[in-house]
């Protein structure tokens, strides 16, 4: 487990030593049918812990919200997306590198606002990093990292509450229960009224296949 916390100088004789900010990167809505793919970035505090943080997917959805409201109380992060327009555009991997890439730049840019002097190194569940600086790819890192893991609650909770609002519109294809996955309602829903525009992905093969 790589070591966190926000960026220190530490003067030992004449050398000053840089605690570097280590930024956790995950993602939500790779697989979905419909909406944005949702990036979050997070550094933590000094001595910031929650007990039984792991992958935002094993976890309840009222610890979902309950640890998701300590990460953005208690944390620096932000959240970045790529549309379902842009996914269309460049395809789910790229569209999730870019979703990645404007959840770290806005964090980083977030922080060298106050000091033009901060560190980071970045890690990144998965296997492939997006085109930033010193970034590392961590294979199930949600579940070795906490930094990685407190991302992925941030995205997922995110992309679940836009899930929940595009049902308030549409509640005839059941999002908030399936939150855009292809279940068998879902290709039900689709087959009688249709995708979405602007919305569902037209590049992925159900919505493609209509």
């Amino acid at each position: 487990m790589v070591g966190t916390g926000a960026t220190l100088e530490l003067t030992l004789g004449l050398k000053v030593y840089r605690v570097i900010n280590i930024i956790g990167v995950d993602e939500a809505g790779r697989g979905p049918l419909v909406g944005n793919v949702v990036a979050a970035a997070v550094i933590f505090p000094a001595n910031f812990h929650i007990d039984g943080l792991t992958d935002s997917k094993k976890l309840t959805e009222k610890k979902r919200e309950d640890f998701y409201l300590k990460i953005t109380n208690q944390c620096f992060w932000s959240v970045g997306e790529a549309s379902s327009i842009e996914i269309d555009q460049i395809n789910i991997l790229q569209a999730t590198m870019l979703a990645m890439k404007r959840a770290i730049n806005n964090l980083q840019h977030q922080l060298l606002s106050q000091n033009k002097d901060e560190v980071f190194r970045v890690l990144v569940d998965g296997n492939r990093c997006p085109d930033v600086d010193n970034c590392s790819a961590i294979v199930k890192g949600d579940l070795t990292e906490p930094v990685i893991s407190a991302a992925s609650v941030i995205a997922k909770v995110t992309r679940d509450r836009q899930m929940k609002e595009l049902d308030l519109r549409f509640p005839e294809y059941g999002f908030k229960k399936h939150k855009g996955y292809g279940t068998k309602e879902h290709l039900i829903a689709l087959s009688r009224y249709g995708p979405i525009d602007g919305h569902h992905r037209s590049t992925f093969a159900p919505i493609k296949n209509l």
